[in-house]
């Protein structure tokens, strides 16, 4: 009997320690992955974390950053989707998912893309990599540069892939939550990552997503599987609902299940309990008179956050209220605070953003001032 009772004591410990308990606002999140993040995107607010910057192996989520720098080869003008890119023979040599390309196969970025979000095709990762820097060396050198700009502190790139196993290839669910939240910035990269079912090669490769949540969860917009007998089941999970959006991480599931059940967990009480109150006015930010200067008026724009997570029980009805000066005067420096904008959610003051200049307006020099003066004098 006292066997018995040990036995269930111990049962109960372990099932226990096997979900993470957090409290966030009044509800309770129950996780069962030892690693997971939740943001939203506008704002990039972390709504929850757990030992979200631990370092772990990410497996193919790696592709984010992968993806994330085609895309901003493309908006760069250097590459373009059209473009034809010949897998070599190290790129037809890569295990794990692909397409299995074949050397001097040819391709357009498009359909390699597609490769990539859809069936996380390492060989079109790693050709697509080549065609960008020359070298899969050289691309994942830029990953890194990358990864320190956005402020991923704790994350090394190996490869292009996740496919090795080099105990120094390791991010963490933070630092994957910023290179999503960059990737899904760029709208076009959604009209890869939301496919469910497509086809290569004239219709005889078939394309299924190994993200389940695009054919079963409203609103997901993507975005990157990963798994390895090292790094587990991994997943980033991306979903918009009403013009919000949410990015949830979860990493080294035991069972593909557990990632997507627990991306839901995590999608589902975002969706439920927040949203975001726009920090931009419906109405035109009105131009400022410069006194003295070489043109009569500033635009002002926006500085800070485009948008402030808000509970929904404490979201009101929302006001703006503009505060700047009828005129300043020249010089004017682009960039230069002008006033602040005041947002009220009811008659509960929510945050206050800072209305810059957006142009420079130079002083009028005494010449220029004496031809403005006879301009008005004489009508010329």
């Amino acid at each position: 009997m006292k066997k018995l009772l040990i036995f269930i004591i111990i049962a109960a410990m372990i099932s226990a320690n096997a979900f993470a308990i957090e409290t966030v606002g009044e509800e309770t999140l129950t996780v069962p992955v030892p690693s997971a993040l939740l943001m939203e995107k506008t704002s990039g607010e972390v709504i929850y974390e757990k030992n979200a910057h631990e370092k772990m192996a990410p497996a193919s989520v790696t592709k984010i950053m992968t993806m994330l720098l085609v895309m901003e080869e493309v908006e760069a003008g250097r590459l373009s989707e059209n473009d034809k890119v010949v897998c070599s023979s190290y790129a037809a040599s890569m295990g794990g998912s692909q397409i299995w390309l074949e050397e001097g196969e040819t391709m357009t970025v498009h359909e390699m893309l597609k490769a990539v979000a859809v069936v996380s095709a390492n060989d079109c990762a790693v050709a697509l990599a080549e065609h960008i820097s020359g070298s899969e060396g050289s691309f994942v050198a830029k990953m890194n540069t990358r990864a320190a700009e956005l402020g991923m502190n704790d994350t090394h790139f190996v490869d292009c892939t996740g496919l090795t196993d080099d105990s120094e290839h390791l991010t963490t669910a933070y630092d994957i939550a910023l290179m999503s939240r960059k990737l899904i910035g760029y709208e076009k990269i959604k009209d890869y990552t939301t496919i469910w079912m497509d086809t290569l090669r004239n219709g005889e490769a078939e394309l299924v997503n190994t993200n389940k949540l695009v054919r079963f969860y409203k609103g997901a917009t993507g975005l990157k599987t990963g798994f390895t007998r090292k790094a587990m089941y991994c997943l980033s999970a991306t979903a918009e609902r009403n013009g919000t959006e949410y990015i949830a991480v979860v990493m080294h599931g035991a069972t593909s299940d557990e990632r997507f059940e627990s991306a839901k967990t995590l999608l589902n009480f975002a969706f439920a309990n927040y949203s975001v109150c726009p920090l931009r006015s419906p109405d035109a930010l009105p131009p400022i008179c410069v006194q003295l200067g070489e043109s009569n008026s500033v635009q002002p724009i926006y500085g800070g956050a485009e948008g402030l997570l808000v509970e929904k029980g404490k979201m009101g009805e929302l006001k703006y209220e503009f505060i700047l000066p009828e005129s300043v005067e020249a010089p004017v420096a682009e960039g230069e605070e002008l006033g602040e904008m005041v947002v009220y959610s009811g008659n509960n003051e929510l945050a206050r953003v800072p209305l810059l200049a957006g142009n420079e307006v130079c002083k009028l020099t005494v010449f220029k001032l004496y031809g403005r003066l006879l301009t008005r004098l004489y009508g010329g």
